[in-house]
């Protein structure tokens, strides 16, 4: 059994009595939804239609938010219902960045994870989906796509259909007849900055409350005039005008998004860049007091590490555990349900990146405890060989899990990158000798070779073939605007080409912090940037 809609976009007349049913069903409160209708207009003023699409959760057989939910909050039932447990959610919002259709929002009110769920409460009652009974056109089916005797599997047989974003291969059970091109593809129209018979607020869910640019019809009719009035042009009729002004707004005079929900905004913000950061440093400090000893144990000289002394058995080990504690604190932080941080751990779900990268948090860490208690009251040589390996191991994977987290976010094609584990994996040696650097040490080729490395993925990973137009447009959001000044400046200047300047002039200690800087800015750039793409 696998439930799915059909959505009969001849009949919709784009009245949202199915927005409004589901709220009313859910209690959904106001700036978010679990299905809204998108308008997208086509032509030129006299010469307009619209069209409608009913827009909601896919119900995915492959469901992407499924794989990467930490405690099995979201899950998918028996008859094909992609459901969710509020009690389970610790708010970290993975789904939403894993969700390639933009349909799951965080509860204002709740703190939690929340989408369409098939009114399954309803369906094990034997009744339709409230949205199903309100349609006034009864464009909405639903029904078994497994039974070739129901409506929805006789609709999709007959009837030419399409979903949204199919590539994904996620297998959406949603499909839409006579679904229009520019409605299914969010790259196909921009979001205005203003829409008619709206208010819509940047700043909902996660992000309610935030700052945001609320506009509603009066206030695009009375900027039209004043434009006009600038202009000293001679009076319009107001609903011309108003059709000029949503053109501009759009940047399309041919096809433009008229109406759609409200831009969610950004889920994953600083702390989730700062915690990249931060675990590459402890990452970092902990690989190179294991490469202390492991080098030698190779035979090899280089890097200029010597493993007598306390700097790699007491110091490092715990400058290693202050930055893994503030990689802890900024996990949780980010948190919206931050006192449930321990499920990742007591209720996990091993599909989960987010759960696999807690316990190799939690393995480097215990692992550099150990370290450190030997320096401090053993110091044996013989157990600093037996740790060095394993702490090295899993300093490297703490470095690099993250990558594999992002590449679960399907919602995110920037992330996809096949560079991305080779970005994280390079950060724990090119943060480690940057502070080696930084108290001293004699690193300098150690140093550049890295350093060039980095500059070397972070350029694949812009200019390199893109697997699709929307990572590619995100690397050339990342190069262009404000967020391109940053790039150039801060990511090529001082984090990629100054370092290899300086140390060349034998500056490692200015050549170590402009790497570190410009490893901050990296990151900022690579979480915040693809958010900003659009998925509805």
């Amino acid at each position: 059994m696998r439930y799915g809609f059909v959505i009969d976009n001849r009949v919709c007349i784009g009245c949202h009595a199915c927005t409004v049913a589901c709220k009313a069903e859910h209690l959904v409160p106001i700036g978010v939804n679990r299905t809204w209708v998108k308008y997208i207009e086509r032509g030129e003023f006299p010469n307009v239609s619209r069209n409608f699409q009913v827009t909601r959760c896919n119900h995915c057989v492959d469901a992407p938010c499924v794989t990467i939910c930490p405690t099995s909050a979201l899950f998918t039932r028996k008859d094909g219902i992609v459901d969710f447990d509020q009690r389970r959610c610790i708010g970290c919002k993975s789904c939403t960045q894993a969700c390639p259709y933009d349909a799951i929002y965080i509860d204002p009110n709740q703190g939690t994870a929340a989408k369409c769920n098939f009114c399954a409460h309803r369906i094990d009652q034997g009744l339709n989906p409230s949205c199903v009974n309100i349609c006034p056109e009864q464009a909405i089916h639903f029904g078994d796509l497994d039974d070739p005797k129901s409506d929805v599997a006789q609709l999709t047989s007959r009837e030419p259909v399409s979903q949204r974003k199919p590539e994904k291969g996620t297998m959406p059970s949603i499909f839409y007849i006579e679904g229009d091109t520019a409605s299914l593809n969010p790259a196909a129209t921009s979001m205005p900055e203003s829409t008619m018979w709206s208010s819509q607020n940047k700043g909902v869910g996660h992000n309610a409350g935030k700052d945001g640019s609320a506009t509603d019809l009066l206030g695009i009719v009375r900027r039209a005039q004043a434009t006009r009035a600038e202009r000293n042009d001679s009076p319009e009729p107001v609903l011309d005008g108003l059709l000029r002004d949503m053109e501009k707004a759009t940047g399309s005079s041919k096809v433009r998004r008229a109406y759609d929900q409200p831009d969610k905004g950004i889920q994953w913000g600083w702390e989730v860049a700062a915690y990249v950061v931060t675990k590459a440093l402890s990452a970092g400090a902990a690989l190179v007091c294991a490469l202390a000893f492991i080098l030698p144990m190779l035979g090899v000289q280089a890097f200029a590490l010597n493993p007598v002394g306390s700097l790699y058995q007491v110091v490092l080990p715990i400058v290693s555990l202050v930055f893994l504690g503030v990689t802890g604190l900024l996990l949780i932080k980010d948190l919206d349900k931050p006192m449930r941080f321990v499920y990742v751990l007591l209720r996990p779900h091993w599909s989960s990146w987010l759960v696999r990268g807690g316990y190799i948090i939690t393995v480097t860490g215990g692992l550099t405890t150990l370290w450190l208690a030997n320096g401090l009251f053993i110091q044996s040589s013989f157990l600093f060989e037996a740790l060095a390996w394993p702490l090295a191991i899993s300093a490297l994977a703490c470095a690099t899990y993250t990558a594999f987290l992002f590449g679960q976010c399907k919602g995110r094609d920037f992330w996809q990158s096949p560079a991305l584990p080779i970005h994280m994996l390079n950060h724990a040696p090119l943060a480690g000798f940057a502070v080696l650097a930084l108290i001293g040490r004699d690193v300098r080729w150690a140093l550049f070779v890295f350093a060039l490395i980095n500059l070397a993925v972070v350029a694949f990973e812009i200019w390199g073939k893109h697997p699709n137009e929307d990572s590619a447009a995100t690397a050339h959001d990342i190069q262009t605007g404000r967020a391109g000044r940053l790039f150039w400046f801060g990511v090529i200047g001082i984090g990629g080409l100054l370092p290899l300047g300086l140390l060349i002039v034998n500056a490692p200690f200015s050549a170590a912090l402009a790497i570190l800087i410009g490893l901050a800015i990296t990151e900022y750039l690579w979480v915040f940037m693809p958010q900003k793409r659009p998925n509805t």
